[in-house]
């Protein structure tokens, strides 16, 4: 049998003979997904319309070339408001429990959704999008509630529907900010009339998703259970809630988790964590990933709608939310297909070096279609094939995702899994924070310098994703099995 973590946590053998599965608790393990899911369909909903809604501000002064600054800013601030709270998130699910910090994620997160509908100014937006993101930040004590309701022999299975849920809310996220911006204008029969959608043209999608937020809210109120033994009572920890029980090969893996965290008198800090090698390099892999996955994620809406005349592909936001709604459920539905199974396969570490180097083609596509259309003058079929091939293999960022937060799993020191998802999301958000920043002030540099012809965000992002390719191979091979 190939070695495994000695975490204590790991998600076990990938290679190994046949072993009896545990049973989950799907119910649970659904209610946590759903709470998961608006992370994406937050972050994701004004794509479609950034644009247009900083055009409105009236902050560039009408120069489509500065748009990408303050789209940066904008970006940014959610994830960096997430970087903010989400360990103090984690750390306060180890001392209070799972449950209460779950649920004040999506209640808070349907005020500010609608907050931001509201917002004429570009600084309200930013006031509000900072608020979708600390109410965000719980986004890692979700990961340790799917950890704490699995073990070894179903945990594979449970994690590959991360990045499903990922796609789910890059799905519905630009397909309704794209649907449902400006309803004034696309539909005039209806909301016409209404001087309240021509003053805040993009109330109707936040509110959409505000109210599906709250939905979720109730929901998991009525039905969430605390999953931490620390806060079960004894009925609950021996009864049929415990999915680890029935095997006693998943009971001692999952003992140093189950056992020791009612012993810990305080969460584990920072410095404590980071001083597991094997953490660190993980963490590090972590950082390239989530710093380069949001990057692409930026300029695809930047790169799409920015006007041809300027140096984009000039979509407007129905066709870049259909487009990105499209991509997002064939991204879904391939993993469910075809993705999943490269991971159990190969093990996460080669999973995910592998599907990281993809982003080579990712980002090499925007230099294609930015000069097919510039060339053509228009989007005709060849770009949209190529839009078709582009999105296509960006659907391995989903295989990314889900051997990322196995191996983070895996990697957890005993006893410190809400800690150790806190910090890992800690990371997530401090690079998520600075991608679009960068990304997107590079592609503003590219348009008014025209460095190496306009290209220099896709040069600066390949060498990033060239040096990510060669830290991927620092992975410790233990994490193989």
């Amino acid at each position: 049998m190939p070695s495994q973590s000695t975490s204590g946590n790991g998600p076990g053998p990938y290679t190994s003979g046949p072993v009896k599965r545990t049973p989950l608790r799907k119910f649970q393990v659904f209610l946590t997904l759903i709470i998961q899911t608006m992370e994406p369909i937050a972050a994701t909903v004004i794509y479609a319309f950034i644009t247009q809604a900083i055009r409105m501000t009236g902050i560039t002064r009408q120069d489509e070339k500065k748009i990408g600054y303050y789209a940066g800013i904008l970006e940014s601030t959610f994830f960096f408001s997430e970087c903010l709270s989400v360990f103090h998130w984690g750390r306060a699910s180890d001392a209070f429990g799972r449950r209460p910090v779950l649920l004040l994620g999506p209640l808070g997160l349907s005020v500010a959704m609608v907050g931001f509908g509201l917002s004429r100014s570009f600084w309200s937006m930013v006031v509000f999008r900072a608020a979708q993101g600390i109410f965000n930040g719980n986004i890692g004590v979700s990961r340790t509630v799917l950890a704490e309701l699995t073990d070894p022999t179903n945990r594979v299975d449970v994690f590959s529907f991360l990045p499903i849920v990922w796609a789910s809310g890059t799905t519905l996220g630009p397909a309704v900010g794209g649907l449902f911006a400006n309803p004034a204008t696309r539909w005039p029969k209806v909301f016409g009339n209404n001087g309240f959608f021509e003053q805040y043209p993009f109330f109707l999608p936040c509110a959409i998703i505000g109210l599906l937020a709250f939905l979720v809210f109730a929901i998991c109120f009525i039905g969430l259970k605390e999953s931490s033994p620390k806060f079960q009572s004894p009925e609950i920890r021996t009864g049929e809630n415990s999915p680890l029980l029935p095997s006693e090969e998943s009971a001692s893996d999952t003992a140093s988790t189950d056992t020791a965290m009612p012993e810990v008198s305080s969460p584990p800090s920072f410095a404590q964590l980071l001083s597991h090698p094997v953490l660190r390099a993980t963490l590090l892999n972590r950082a390239f990933l989530a710093f380069t996955e949001m990057s692409y994620a930026v300029l695809i809406p930047l790169v799409y709608s920015t006007s041809i005349e300027v140096g984009g592909l000039g979509l407007s936001p129905y066709q870049l939310g259909i487009t990105m709604g499209i991509y997002g459920f064939g991204g879904g539905v391939l993993n469910i297909l075809v993705l999943k199974r490269i991971v159990k396969r190969l093990g996460p570490r080669k999973a995910y070096i592998i599907s990281y180097a993809t982003f080579i083609w990712d980002l090499s596509m925007f230099w294609v279609l930015r000069a097919v259309v510039a060339h053509f003058g228009k989007v005709n079929l060849l770009v949209w094939v190529l839009i078709f091939g582009q999105l296509s293999v960006s659907t391995f960022i989903h295989p990314m995702w889900n051997s990322m937060a196995l191996l983070v799993v895996s990697g957890a020191p005993p006893g410190a899994l809400g800690a150790t998802n806190g910090l890992a999301q800690v990371i997530s958000s401090a690079t998520r924070t600075l991608a679009p920043t960068v990304a997107s002030s590079l592609f503003s540099i590219s348009l008014e310098t025209r460095l190496i012809g306009g290209h220099l965000v896709e040069f600066v992002m390949l060498g990033i994703t060239l040096l990510g390719i060669h830290v991927s191979f620092a992975l410790p091979k233990e994490l193989e099995a």
